[in-house]
């Protein structure tokens, strides 16, 4: 359990200090956010409201990542920089 939040942890502040600019950056924040919330999951750490929010903001991370990612595909395909 212990490495599973050193490894959360770390994901999350190794990773953005790499991260490119614009949507990778927003990309790799969402996936740090993700590994905590699955760390929380794995812990069983929160109940009732807490888990209710944090489960609706990890479906609207996942929403508006794919948002974008559909963006970026429909531009490189029409030749849009």
């Amino acid at each position: 359990m212990l490495k599973a939040i050193v490894a959360a942890l770390a994901l999350g502040f190794a990773v953005p200090a790499l991260a490119d600019k614009g949507d990778t950056k927003k990309d790799i924040k969402d996936a740090a956010a993700d590994a905590t919330d699955k760390v929380k999951d794995t812990l069983h750490t929160d109940k009732g409201a807490d888990k209710a929010k944090r489960h609706m903001n990890k479906s609207a991370r996942a929403a508006k990542r794919k948002a974008r990612h559909t963006k970026n595909n429909v531009k490189r395909d029409i030749g849009v920089k």
